[in-house]
């Protein structure tokens, strides 16, 4: 089942700044996170008020009103971002040409490597999401570990109790791309869909109580988990953010993490 994303701009925004507050080590990092989230809620607002305007699902056709509004992010991370997005904002701003290419590109051929696109392209695909005009022009596989929306890879995963009745969370994967959530079966990889107990792994530390190491032995990939069960205000696409430090360890023993999150970590 593909449910929307639940939170707000805002309320990624306020998760971002709370936590910056709290831990020194990826203080600056969720500073930058955050003003980054301010330049996508503005995208939104944007596109959403374009009078007499609808999102097509094409790209190709949007391209114009997307072009338009991406100068806000290129100008936010320009001005607030590390020195070499910073030169690579600056560079892109003189040129739409070379925006229409890289946001095409991304369309057609994603990477998780691609921060622009990525960051430009969220709050549309978002908006697509919560309007159900499916995006099209684009062929992937179609599979339970993909989101049904548009067929991006899982960012992070979450626990959240969604029956009374229930003694644990249910898994739900968010989609880096459009960022909704769908349901996924709570043991499994949500790589390559292992399932064997004896390769699948999970760790943690006390001081990210609320967040694991999702690790498969199978494939060598791994995702981060949210519990919300333990914590559930954290907002599972910012708390990934902030527990950078697990995406170190886990870079360290040999695993590849399934899609980068929107900060290249």
């Amino acid at each position: 089942m593909m449910i929307p994303p639940p939170e707000s701009w805002d309320t990624r925004m306020q998760r971002a700044e709370e936590l910056a507050r709290e831990a020194e080590a990826t203080k600056e990092l969720l500073n930058f996170y955050a003003k980054l989230l301010q330049s996508q809620k503005e995208v939104d607002e944007f596109l959403r008020s374009r009078p007499g305007w609808l999102p097509s699902g094409s790209l190709a056709e949007d391209l114009p009103l997307v072009r338009e509004c991406a100068v806000v992010v290129l100008r936010t991370v320009e001005a607030n971002g590390p020195a070499s997005l910073a030169d690579e904002a600056r560079g892109l701003t003189s040129t739409s040409t070379a925006v229409d290419e890289m946001l095409l590109e991304y369309w057609n051929r994603p990477s998780d490597t691609q921060f622009f696109a990525k960051a430009i392209l969220q709050p549309y695909m978002r908006w697509l999401a919560e309007s159900g005009v499916h995006p099209f022009h684009r062929q992937f596989e179609t599979s339970e570990r993909r989101c049904p929306f548009c067929g991006g890879m899982p960012q992070v995963s979450f626990l959240k109790i969604k029956e009374e009745t229930s003694e644990s969370g249910n898994r739900d994967l968010v989609c880096a791309t459009c960022t909704i959530n769908w349901s996924f079966r709570r043991v499994a990889c949500a790589y390559c869909g292992e399932e064997r107990p004896t390769k699948l792994g999970y760790f943690h530390t006390p001081e990210y109580d609320h967040i694991r190491v999702e690790a498969c032995d199978t494939c060598k990939h791994y995702i981060k988990g949210v519990d919300l069960t333990r914590l559930g205000f954290a907002i599972p696409l910012v708390d990934e953010v902030a527990a950078a430090a697990l995406d170190v360890w886990s870079n360290e023993h040999g695993y590849t993490k399934i899609e980068l999150n929107l900060l290249g970590l």
